[in-house]
């Protein structure tokens, strides 16, 4: 076969080739970004439209990966699935002190509460002596909390029933009296209580209030590798999540609609939250070094926590997206 038949014969495989190259140089690069069917600002922000110019501006995919819980969640960061995430304020802490990561915001304050029986005779966490308390394992920012919680009562572990569960049935546990209390985070919190069958013993404010009289409730976190290579895209980012922040403050019954159809929470769950401020939100996200050392001062009292873990901050490019939204 001569060289020119040899061509010939070879065009279309090689103008294939050439298609499927330049397909795969035009394909948007995915950012795998870890959810938990929660009352989550960026879900409002891909709701709003907010994330959209990101993608068109980097030629980017966000894709959200959603879990039950945070310990999945860093399992996969760990592995490299995850670039950045949205969880609970201890798995984000406990991330950026044991992985190649960095805390990037305080998205969500409070969130979490103790709850009993609507018509329980609890009035008072010191009742909840020799009482059965259902809670999400010791792993959970949770278990501290109520720890801490029974401390300032005047109790100890040693005078009650833990009953681990997943956080998603402490409201039905505690619906039907299987158990005497439960502590959960939000929209969990929420759940029990819209349905009348639930009411708050002590809100996590109560316990630790570390922010505007809150405790700091959601955190929003990332691989370091990621970041550092990427800065410009994770400071648009967290733009987008304060700027939802705001949408939510401003506009709440629009928040409502918008997270009732992205994780599939009734209205009137998602409603009673922000009515009550079960979950509060602050636009300022921005970690600071002083608030994370009181936190980790209490995950590390609670044993979740080594004494020599030292998350890792990225306080720049918080503060600069929150510059630019006040602008």
């Amino acid at each position: 076969m001569t060289v020119q038949r040899l061509l010939r014969a070879l065009a279309p495989l090689l103008a294939l080739a050439l298609l499927t190259a330049s397909a795969q140089a035009q394909a948007p690069k995915v950012i795998n970004f870890g959810v938990q069917p929660a009352m989550q600002p960026i879900y409002i922000a891909r709701a709003a439209g907010l994330l959209a110019p990101i993608e068109a501006k980097y030629k980017v995919k966000i894709e959200f990966k959603s879990f039950s819980y945070g310990a999945p969640q860093n399992q996969a960061m760990a592995a490299g699935a995850l670039d950045l995430s949205s969880a609970g304020m201890g798995p984000a802490i406990v991330a950026a002190a044991r992985l190649p990561a960095k805390l990037l915001a305080i998205s969500v304050l409070e969130q979490t509460a103790i709850i009993v029986p609507t018509d329980s005779p609890i009035k008072t966490v010191a009742d909840l002596k020799g009482k059965r308390i259902a809670y999400p394992g010791e792993g959970s920012q949770q278990y501290p909390l109520l720890v801490t919680a029974l401390k300032q009562a005047g109790l100890t572990l040693g005078d009650v029933e833990l009953f681990k569960t997943k956080g998603s049935d402490v409201p039905t546990l505690v619906q039907g009296k299987s158990v005497d209390a439960g502590i959960t985070w939000d929209p969990h919190v929420s759940v029990a209580l819209a349905s009348g069958q639930a009411r708050v013993l002590l809100k996590a404010e109560k316990i630790l209030p570390l922010k505007s009289g809150h405790y700091i409730g959601n955190g929003v976190y990332g691989r370091t590798e990621f970041i550092d290579a990427n800065p410009a895209l994770v400071e648009d980012i967290l733009v987008a999540i304060i700027q939802a922040v705001r949408l939510i403050n401003a506009q709440p019954e629009k928040a409502v609609q918008m997270w009732t159809e992205q994780i599939g929470v009734p209205a009137e769950v998602i409603r009673f939250s922000l009515k009550e401020g079960i979950s509060v939100f602050d636009e300022d996200v921005v970690p600071t070094q002083e608030l994370v050392t009181k936190y980790v001062s209490f995950l590390k009292d609670a044993k979740i926590l080594e004494p020599a873990d030292a998350p890792k901050l990225s306080l720049d490019l918080p503060a600069k997206a929150l510059a630019r939204v006040r602008k």
